[in-house]
């Protein structure tokens, strides 16, 4: 059964709203015996859904049904040297159309060539590459006949480097004429790894181009190394730079991370629920 189309959010947008939770293949089971459980809103990956039937299928389209949903993308390859897959697009475009997707989302990377690489690599923070980027989302746009949103990412080499990353993710986000998906987490993850201030970053986007927030845990592997992870509870440094995207963006819809390690459903949702405390307490200074 086809999942319900949600209602557009008035304060964001983007139709999702509040605290939401990625799904994942171990999630399905806990998730089906919890339709009750406190979420918001879903977010879905396309590529591990797209084709699939079955139990599997059946399972998936049970636990989206009647939940506003997100989707957030792996393989699309926005900066890559190849081109665009259209095969890819027409079948993401069903999934999203078929699904009621409220928002889609991608990162702002490379991930193939000749082939799916498998990992999601940096580009070069360049005027170059800021025009070449654009111009590929422009298209996907129009392939798709909705906005997307693109995703800073984590990375840990900043070949070619021309100018700092936010000035990079602004000004592809400008010219393509797209929206943001704030991840909090990669930017303190950047901010360690590379050296800058994670205020100073959120000071430096456009605004009024953000659209949602992910959140996520990391592993500390040395004092100026973190590695992006998504397989811990998110920390203490992370929520309060999440309180301050809040502070300067508004309690956009967030969405709470988790690939690896996965925990029991309980866990996920104690943390979904400190989302939800964050976004509530800056309503009521708002009031």
């Amino acid at each position: 059964m086809k999942a319900s189309a949600p209602v557009a959010d008035p304060a964001s947008g983007t139709g999702i709203r509040g605290a939401g939770l990625g799904v994942r293949r171990a999630l399905l089971g806990p998730l089906l015996e919890r339709p009750d459980a406190a979420l918001d809103f879903l977010e879905v990956t396309p590529e591990n859904w797209i084709g699939v039937g079955g139990a599997q299928g059946r399972s998936f389209r049970r636990v989206i049904e009647g939940r506003p949903l997100a989707a957030h993308g792996l393989s699309l390859n926005i900066g890559g040297p190849a081109p665009l897959d259209a095969d890819h697009l027409d079948a993401l475009k069903a999934f999203l159309d078929d699904n009621g997707v409220a928002v889609y989302s991608e990162h702002l990377s490379y991930c193939a060539d000749d082939g799916q690489l498998y990992d999601l690599l940096p580009l070069p923070f360049t005027e170059e590459a800021v025009h070449y980027v654009a111009g590929r989302v422009r298209r996907v746009q129009e392939h798709l006949g909705r906005r997307m949103a693109l995703e800073n990412v984590s990375y840990y080499a900043a070949p070619g480097r021309a100018m700092d990353e936010a000035a990079f993710v602004s000004a592809v986000a400008e010219e393509a004429d797209c929206e943001l998906l704030l991840d909090v987490n990669n930017v303190y993850v950047n901010s360690v790894n590379h050296g800058y201030d994670a205020e100073s970053y959120l000071a430096a986007l456009p605004g009024d181009r953000v659209a949602y927030f992910h959140i996520a845990g990391h592993r500390q592997e040395a004092p100026d190394l973190v590695i992006d992870t998504h397989g811990a509870p998110v920390i203490d440094p992370v929520w309060r730079l999440l309180e301050s995207a809040y502070g300067r963006f508004g309690p956009l819809p967030t969405l709470l991370e988790r690939d690896t390690e996965i925990p029991p459903l309980d866990d996920l949702l104690a943390e979904v629920a400190a989302i939800r405390r964050s976004q509530a307490r800056l309503e009521e200074v708002r009031a």
